[in-house]
């Protein structure tokens, strides 16, 4: 089942998304029509893992991690799909990353990997907009509309083992299938409950594949997950 928010002209509306149509309690939206799609949660805190791919590290010329390695994404970076990822003017080198993500569904900490389906509402995809000039991660990830975030929440989806491609434009930039992630997302979300009190509708991403890079104004990046859907936004000037 698909799972999104709306926002219409009486607020926030959660419900079952179909073909362009969110229902909840016995009323029907149409999306674009009714109001447009917001980020699917409303977290606290996204955790987003890095380096959690071979291929990756192998281009990055990063080391291979014992455990897990994260970094922190703010609410304030998150969009929806379709919002407009504004170019920040303090950087040159904007990137995408096509990612995976978890959304919690209940305050929880230190669940055993066994357990973690059952404390996830549903699964969206991430693009981790970075600045990659800038110094540190949190001033390379942390800052307005660096976290897209949507379409939906896919809420029947075995996350282990399923493709994936990014394209911008009309070039396929990113294919790859989450089995070949170092740490699969039960491992992740465990791992990061031991240090962490997950709170309903907290995010928790997996990483990038290879190949995440460059983007311009004008350019529309789209990121496929099977099972769950395409998140869209295209990168425009910041000064207007």
């Amino acid at each position: 089942m698909r799972l999104a928010r709306i926002e219409t002209a009486d607020g926030p509306v959660t419900g079952r998304y179909e073909d362009g149509v969110v229902r909840a309690d016995g009323d029907e939206y149409e999306v674009g029509v009714d109001g447009d799609l917001l980020p699917p949660c409303e977290p606290s805190a996204m955790y987003c893992v890095g380096r959690n791919y071979a291929e990756t590290l192998d281009q990055m010329e990063y080391e291979r991690p014992e455990e897990p390695d994260f970094f922190i994404k703010p609410p304030a970076s998150l969009l929806a799909h379709e919002d407009p990822i504004e170019y920040p003017a303090f950087t040159e080198e904007l990137t995408y990353a096509g990612e995976l993500a978890a959304v919690i569904d209940e305050r929880c900490h230190d669940v055993a990997e066994a357990d973690v389906p059952d404390v996830v509402r549903g699964y969206t995809i991430m693009n981790d907009v970075d600045a990659l000039d800038q110094q540190g991660r949190t001033a390379r990830k942390a800052f307005d509309g660096s976290g897209p975030l949507g379409p939906w929440l896919e809420t029947d989806l075995d996350p282990r083992g399923i493709d994936m491609h990014t394209d911008v434009g009309d070039e396929r930039r990113q294919e790859a299938n989450t089995e070949l992630m170092l740490f699969d997302p039960y491992e992740i979300v465990s791992y990061l409950s031991r240090r962490f009190t997950f709170r309903p509708g907290d995010v928790v991403a997996f990483g990038s594949p290879a190949n995440p890079g460059l983007v311009e104004p004008g350019d529309a990046v789209e990121i496929t997950y099977e099972g769950v859907g395409t998140l869209r936004n295209e990168v425009v000037d910041s000064s207007g």
